[in-house]
């Protein structure tokens, strides 16, 4: 009985813990500082050549999408 009931606890443990490892995709609208162009990626930018504008994160593309049609430094040019 004492074997089940641990048994039954690693189990529940176990699955709360992969239920909470949900993929969380993020968009970002980034601003290239040569060229000023702004760009949607998928990875938060790591370099000094590119910055995220404004509230440029997004939680899908479509959304970054029309995100990025409302930044003003994305419409200025």
């Amino acid at each position: 009985m004492k074997k089940f009931l641990i048994t039954t606890l690693i189990v529940g443990f176990s699955a709360s813990a992969f239920a909470q490892t949900a993929v969380v995709s993020e968009y970002y609208v980034v601003r290239d500082a040569a060229t000023k162009k702004c760009t949607i990626v998928d990875k938060k930018p790591t370099t000094t050549t590119t910055t995220i504008v404004d509230n440029g994160i997004f939680k899908t593309r479509t959304e970054a999408e029309a995100g990025m049609k409302t930044i003003k430094v994305c419409t200025e040019n």
